[in-house]
């Protein structure tokens, strides 16, 4: 699992993204917390996961790059929403990875 450095964060959970990154990477559960990755599919902008899908053991996390987490399934797609605005209103294209990396400024 990577985690983005400038991570978005529902206003639900802001203030406690600490707590939910550890018990995300130990597998602890969480009934509502959603995060978003960059895409396992090409084809795809993003990918939102359930954290109760990443406690599966055969999940494979390894190849996960966060870079949101939301208090729920409608702060996600807010999240999402919102991802996908800063991209375009600074690149003029939907490409998300692309802007991510210029963002940090090395591989997201």
């Amino acid at each position: 699992m990577k985690w983005y450095d400038k991570l978005y964060i529902g206003e639900s959970i802001k203030g406690k993204e600490k707590r939910i990154r550890w018990k995300i990477e130990h597998n602890a559960g969480m009934l509502s917390v959603y995060i978003i990755a960059l895409a396992s599919n090409p084809d795809n902008l993003l990918d939102m996961i359930s954290s109760k899908e990443l406690m599966q053991r055969a999940y494979p996390k390894e190849t996960l790059r966060i870079i949101g987490l939301a208090g729920g399934y409608d702060e996600g797609i807010q999240l999402i929403t919102q991802i996908i605005d800063d991209t375009y209103q600074n690149t003029g294209d939907t490409d998300v990875y692309t802007y991510l990396k210029e963002m940090r400024g090395s591989g997201t």
